[in-house]
């Protein structure tokens, strides 16, 4: 049976994971400039929903995406790989739902963020109301193996932890971080201080180790600016996924 959850997990990562791209492209823009109403070709795109979910290249695009055109095809493979790992360390828990249905919302700020260095708020400030509501429905289901009390300290404790390092160094961390610090800190709080203080550490640690890569590459100086959603992001995730298995 877990077998057929983690696959149903890595189809939803996935099928979600297609509708990335779009979104990722029209939000990839600086903080003074509108988002983007047509594909990397010119298009327009349609009005709506069906403007936001899919391929950045619309359907009137006749050929594949070229050289110049953003990265989105690791989408779906990333997803599909985070749900089922989720799953696997879940298992059938009603805050696996919760999970499934952040997971594509993360993976479009990190590819945002790793494009153009920028957090979207139409993307930071609903995740950041959605987790904690969320997660304060799955407390109310049988079996749940966290607590929202704690979900919601954590929001407010890695959320403000971030505030003061946004003001001690403004230049060094955004404001976006700030905003995605809520969500993250409610999913890690949600099984703990333990593992809060693991996933915000593990954000750290991998943002400096890539850093110092860069620098060991040449590619970049210790002054050079590296976006660190995706990081955060990462490290709130194998918080979340080792909490999971803690509480399994």
């Amino acid at each position: 049976m877990y077998a057929t959850l983690i696959a149903l997990a890595a189809l939803w990562g996935a099928a979600t994971g297609l509708l990335v791209p779009r979104a990722a492209h029209r939000l990839s823009v600086e903080p003074d400039r509108r988002w983007r109403t047509s594909c990397p070709a010119g298009h327009g795109y349609a009005e709506g929903a069906r403007g936001w979910l899919g391929p950045a290249h619309c359907t009137s695009c006749p050929a594949p995406p070229g050289p110049g055109t953003p990265r989105t095809a690791a989408a779906p493979a990333i997803t599909a790989a985070a749900c089922a790992a989720l799953a696997a360390a879940t298992g059938y828990r009603p805050e696996l739902a919760v999970w499934l249905l952040l997971a594509p919302f993360t993976v479009l700020l990190a590819a945002v963020d790793r494009r153009v260095h920028r957090l979207p708020d139409q993307v930071t400030l609903p995740l950041a109301a959605a987790a904690p509501l969320l997660l304060g429905g799955a407390a109310l289901l049988p079996r749940s193996a966290g607590s929202w009390p704690l979900s919601l300290l954590g929001a407010a404790a890695l959320g403000g932890a971030y505030l003061v390092l946004f003001l001690v160094n403004p230049h060094g961390m955004g404001f976006g971080d700030v905003k995605l610090a809520l969500s993250l800190g409610a999913a890690l709080g949600w099984y703990g201080w333990g593992i809060l203080f693991l996933g915000a550490f593990a954000g750290f640690a991998l943002g400096a180790a890539y850093g110092f890569g860069l620098i060991a590459l040449r590619r970049a100086t210790r002054k050079s600016a590296i976006p660190f959603g995706p990081f955060m992001i990462g490290g709130a995730l194998l918080g979340v996924l080792l909490g999971a298995l803690a509480n399994s």
